[in-house]
């Protein structure tokens, strides 16, 4: 066990807590929970901080409840939001339900029993709840003043959109959450972003004007880049944690590729790694920084957790194959998906099959059938001067010729001009 709140200190991820919170959790086991929106099916690394926050919390002893918003995903949280969200239908809020679990699945523990982390639905107390009841039995202990004065909705009603009445309520809704699993699981504590403290206080106060009850916030960092960007946000889109959505490689690659000053905070945020290894792993990266050991060891850990071991096998021997002197033989184990997503970004050229059958030499190939090259004499000069392969073997001679048996899988031929130039022949 750990002191749950001194973990998420000395790591950097502790934004904001409430008085006597930490002596509570510091009694003994305390069931706390974090609620996740069910936007998409498929987590992305922006919920990971919360992941972590409920690993730890659980690793200190505590009992975690993840809350998935089947009823407030059909409302939305104005929280840090500019506009609306779309509101989502139930069959598309069931399908994305099924997705999260299923993922939350990878990095906690579900158990009833002990310190077992458990999932809840608001929708199954939300579900039978009349509007009638809920503005009787909620809305005459909150007053819309106590409401006006979250910053979430000062920010919405200065703005252009405004902010719906739909928006307005979900301080409610979340607060009714929270006493929910207050009264019925003992949830003492709720956690999440610090953009959800307006929130979480709600919920707090609700407690102790209906119930008389006492319960307690805790809130982490919003994590962003050392140059003040979005963490979690690619030129492609959101780094998903679904491999059907990020390939593994991708995900590897998005870790891997952090400059030195995030990699020395995420390494903290997003591993379990202990403080020694942390400073031992920190001293050797400063020693020899064109190593990139910080980066390596987040990458590494990160995709085993949120993948597998194998998914990382894959990873590196991508990154090998496009970076390094990797063997294209891993590429036949591939989806066709993945392999296009390998080389997203690369020049691509459909080539026929049926004229491949008889075969066609190199220059024809790239010069003819493609536009790899400008011209044949492009593709002779290349090759005299060492610097064409095709599948990853160099080509020594103009008439070399390429067939379908050249095919990877059969249905990609990989050329590289020079060592980083690639460019993808597609055969249909």
């Amino acid at each position: 066990m750990t002191n749950f709140v001194e973990e998420l200190r000395w790591r950097g991820m502790l934004h904001d807590i409430m008085p006597n919170a930490e002596e509570k959790l510091n009694e003994g086991m305390c069931s706390g929970y974090i609620g996740f929106d069910p936007t998409a099916d498929s987590l992305h690394v922006g919920h990971l901080t919360q992941i972590m926050t409920l690993i730890h919390f659980q690793r200190a002893g505590h009992k975690p409840f993840a809350l998935v918003g089947g009823a407030t995903g059909m409302v939305g949280d104005p929280s840090g939001k500019s506009d609306e969200r779309n509101l989502l239908t139930e069959e598309v809020l069931e399908v994305n339900l099924a997705g999260i679990k299923q993922q939350l699945n990878r990095f906690l523990k579900f158990s009833d029993e002990g310190n077992g982390a458990v999932m809840v639905n608001n929708a199954d107390w939300f579900r039978e709840f009349s509007f009638l009841d809920f503005i009787r039995d909620v809305g005459k202990h909150i007053t819309v003043n106590y409401m006006m004065a979250k910053d979430s909705v000062k920010k919405r009603l200065t703005g252009d959109s405004g902010l719906s009445f739909t928006e307005f309520s979900y301080q409610l809704i979340q607060g009714y959450d929270f006493y929910y699993l207050w009264k019925n699981h003992n949830c003492s504590i709720q956690m999440g972003g610090s953009d959800q403290w307006g929130n979480i206080v709600t919920g707090t106060e609700f407690i102790r004007r209906k119930d008389s009850g006492t319960a307690y916030g805790l809130t982490t960092q919003l994590i962003k880049k050392a140059d003040g960007t979005k963490f979690g946000k690619t030129e492609s889109g959101a780094i998903w944690l679904d491999p059907e959505k990020t390939s593994p490689y991708k995900y590897y690659q998005f870790w891997l590729n952090a400059t030195d000053a995030d990699a020395k905070s995420w390494i903290r945020i997003f591993t379990l790694l202990g403080k020694d290894e942390l400073d031992k792993l920190e001293a050797e990266h400063d020693a020899a920084p064109h190593l990139r050991i910080l980066q390596k060891a987040l990458a590494t850990d990160i995709t085993i957790r949120t993948h597998s071991e194998a998914a990382l096998e894959t990873a590196v021997k991508t990154s090998e194959f496009l970076f390094g002197n990797g063997s294209v033989a891993f590429l036949e184990s591939l989806s066709p998906a993945h392999v296009l997503e390998i080389f997203e970004g690369v020049p691509q050229y459909t080539i026929s099959k049926a004229e491949l059958n008889a075969g066609v030499d190199v220059a024809t190939l790239l010069a003819e059938k493609s536009s790899v090259f400008p011209s044949k004499g492009e593709v002779k000069k290349t090759i005299q001067g060492g610097g064409l392969s095709i599948n990853k073997t160099k080509v020594l001679e103009l008439t070399a010729q390429y067939n379908t048996a050249d095919l990877i899988n059969d249905q990609y031929i990989i050329v590289q001009k020079g060592k980083k130039n690639y460019f993808l022949l597609i055969a249909e």
